[in-house]
């Protein structure tokens, strides 16, 4: 390590300085230089293989059960489903055309040798329903939990698992992964004995609660679309969704069974798109939320689904003059509103705004931590803690560069207090009933933890260790249900850095089980409760039984979280804006699209032509409201044969027209037009004005500012500031394809 060997350094130079003046002579100082480089190569090489079963009290060596072998660094150690026992370590042997894996099915307690006939380049993926059937790269198969492993095919991209053991892989038939465009997906499901091509003209593929994307090259060869399949790709459509060019990209960014958030993203080197919701099929989107951050070189993006509480999520939006500001959804998408200020902040120094009126919290999480500032943890969210959220943030009117503090929800973003200041790593125990914290501290050792019994309003402190100890991160068991916290971290010794994890478990701070009186009813989603539809929340109120804030009781292990569910009349919150149709920002109205009045909404399901006749709502998927207001949605089939499957083969090679396909090739010699005419923007709608496409002709660097007054707070010295954010971010990538991949399409 570096530590280690600046020790050696110095006491080299120590001992070189004492042998000069007593003996003019320092060869025997490099002799024991010598001497020391070997025990530290030495005792560098030494390492460890623990086990822990008592959530990391006491940890036993089992380095022995695999001969001492040293584990891979990229793909190392593939934990099982859960509760499934299996585990398999891969060893990293150099010079070896092949690789030998350990293979255990008992967690850890014994484990199996066996060698593979290839180099794993990927983790070993696990069947979901079949834990004993492993697949890995080129495409390698086995159905004995590593025993025997059979090639299946040559040249495999990705491989995801699908359902009821279906197995989805992209392919070059040219044996080449890296032309994109080309490549063919294909599926199995009878693990590789046969293989079926479903799609061609690949980009990328994803898969998403029940739905397979695949992202396909139009006719023209420069635009891409997304196509979707609800039953295993035997059926596409093409999704009503803006095609993108080799310089954009589309990601999934949430999906379940009932519907899809879809970023799709802006021409031109902007950093941001739109996010568009999709219904219950899959296939006709909506625009939810524009400029939506997402940044083309690292993929990063702040868009978090708060697990503790239904219908919402929060993300961050590049504003107009650069800043970027927080928004959240509470309706899964049909309308976004900034945070809160909480009561118990004031707004930063950075702020522009000078009588507070656009003070609001704006929470950092991964572009944060993309950009280098002193973050060290994502927000948290447990689906076992209802309500709960703790995240770093800021107050202003965007996201500020000085020093973060802490802030805790405890009802799903509605509210929000400063819990901790400066930043901490956290965790959440015990079903939401504990919360435990540990001070970021980069240069000094810590021997303190916090923890808070009532949702982070008190916060207590804890001497865990008399030997501090250089923090290195915070690990508990997942799910949240837990009462054990271990801290990692090192201790420095002369010659080399003790690893140590300390184990606390709280029980033995709260050592009694919480009873009936402990708990109360809590209406989520609520602020007024004299109003009858107080609480109402996507056609339903929900009702949990929460703990109280001054019980200080242990919720258990076991602790399963119950509710009641109230149906709601129907009302305009219970509905998006339909195909051409959008709201205005604080508005549950829609209103039509100016220029597309009069237009013939149809769109080309299933093979068959559809109109489209409606008001400008159609309901959110997994609403369950019922009566009230329903305003008339209508779908008629035109009994008309149409076609808008582009992966049709014949379709693709003899160049037979689309419905689309005129107007693809319309769009592409406008881009020509317009770029000549330099500078200029075309606006075409399709599918009957359902969305517009903006094409940029000219590049920009894209420029993010967390504060409009960042140079300012810079020249005045304000305390906190990092380096410059307000920096041109040179795009490399863009120079080629964006990696929008089949890591970017979420599975």
């Amino acid at each position: 390590s570096t530590t280690l060997f600046c020790e050696l350094i110095s006491i080299w130079s120590f001992m070189s300085f004492i042998s000069y003046l007593l003996f003019n002579d320092i060869s025997a100082c490099y002799c024991f230089f010598f001497l020391l480089c070997c025990l530290s190569f030495f005792l560098s090489l030494y390492c460890s293989l623990c086990l822990s079963e008592d959530y990391g009290r006491s940890f036993k060596d089992v380095t022995d059960l695999i001969n001492n072998t040293f584990i891979s660094t990229d793909f190392g150690i593939a934990i099982g489903p859960e509760n499934s026992g299996k585990v398999i370590l891969t060893g990293d042997i150099s010079g070896s055309t092949g690789s030998r894996i350990f293979l255990s099915s008992d967690f850890g307690n014994s484990f199996m040798p066996s060698d593979l006939p290839f180099n794993p380049r990927m983790q070993i993926i696990y069947n979901p329903q079949n834990p004993n059937v492993l697949v890995a790269n080129d495409l390698w198969l086995s159905e004995n939990f590593g025993g025997h492993w059979t090639k299946i095919h040559d040249t495999v991209c990705v491989v995801k698992w699908g359902t009821d053991h279906t197995l989805f892989f992209s392919t070059n038939l040219n044996g080449s992964c890296s032309e994109r465009g080309v490549l063919v997906l294909k599926k199995t499901t009878d693990y590789g004995r046969t293989a079926v091509m479903i799609a061609e003209k690949l980009y990328s593929f994803g898969l998403g609660g029940r739905f397979l994307f695949a992202s396909i090259m139009t006719g023209t060869g420069m635009m891409r679309m997304i196509h979707v399949s609800a039953d295993q790709g035997e059926e596409w459509n093409m999704a009503q969704l803006p095609p993108v060019g080799h310089e954009q990209f589309y990601s999934i960014l949430a999906a379940s069974d009932e519907m899809v958030y879809m970023h799709v993203d802006e021409p031109g080197d902007t950093g941001f798109g739109t996010i568009y919701v999709s219904d219950d099929r899959g296939l006709v989107y909506s625009k939810s939320l524009e400029r939506h951050l997402y940044t083309s070189t690292g993929g990063d993006n702040d868009f978090t689904n708060i697990t503790s509480l239904r219908g919402v999520f929060m993300t961050s939006v590049l504003a107009d003059d650069g800043s970027v500001q927080t928004v959240v959804t509470f309706n899964q998408g049909g309308e976004w509103v900034p945070l809160k200020k909480p009561e118990n902040s004031e707004c930063d120094s950075t702020a522009i705004d000078k009588d507070k009126v656009r003070c609001s919290l704006h929470i950092h999480a991964s572009y944060s931590i993309s950009m280098k500032l002193n973050v060290p943890m994502l927000p948290l969210t447990e689906p076992s803690a209802v309500g709960l959220i703790i995240a770093h943030g800021s107050v202003g009117d965007a996201i500020s560069v000085l020093t973060p503090d802490v802030y805790v929800s405890d009802d799903g973003g509605y509210t929000w207090l400063r819990a901790l200041t400066g930043p901490h790593h956290y965790a959440i125990l015990d079903s939401g009933g504990l919360l435990v914290a540990v001070e970021q501290n980069l240069n000094a050792p810590i021997a303190q933890v916090k923890f808070s019994t009532d949702e982070g309003q008190c916060w207590h402190t804890y001497n865990f260790t008399t030997e501090p100890l250089y923090f290195t991160g915070l690990a508990s068991e997942p799910g949240a249900r837990s009462m054990n916290v271990s801290i990692w971290g090192y201790r420095d010794n002369i010659f080399t850095q003790n690893w140590v994890s300390i184990t606390i478990d709280f029980k033995e701070l709260l050592t009694r089980d919480c009873g009936d009186d402990d708990y109360v009813q809590w209406l989520a989603h609520s602020d007024d409760i004299s109003d009858p539809n107080d609480g109402c929340m996507l056609g339903y109120k929900e009702r949990f039984r929460r703990l109280r804030k001054d019980s200080v009781c242990m919720n258990g292990h076991e602790y399963a979280i119950t509710k009641q569910h109230t149906p709601c009349p129907c009302t305009l919150d219970d509905f998006l804006c339909d195909f051409g149709y959008y709201r205005n920002e604080n508005s549950s109205v829609c209103l039509e699209q100016a220029e597309l009045k009069d237009h013939d909404l149809e769109f080309c399901i299933h093979g068959k032509k559809e109109h489209l006749q409606t008001n400008g709502y159609r309901k959110i998927p997994g609403d369950k409201c019922e009566g009230g207001r329903q305003p008339e949605r209508r779908e008629t089939d035109m009994s008309e044969k149409c076609i808008s499957n582009l992966i049709d083969r014949q379709l693709q090679e003899d160049g037979t027209p689309s419905h689309s396909a005129p107007i693809i090739a319309t769009l592409i010699a406008i881009l020509l037009i317009s770029c000549v005419a330099g500078g200029l923007f075309v606006k075409k709608y399709i599918c009957g004005g359902s969305w517009h496409l903006t094409f940029w002709c000219f590049c920009r660097f894209l420029v993010h500012r967390y504060s409009v007054l960042q140079h300012n707070a810079e020249a005045n010295g304000i305390e906190g500031v990092d380096e410059p954010l307000d920096t041109d971010v040179a795009r490399s990538a863009k120079n080629t394809f964006h990696e929008d991949s089949d890591e970017d399409l979420l599975d």
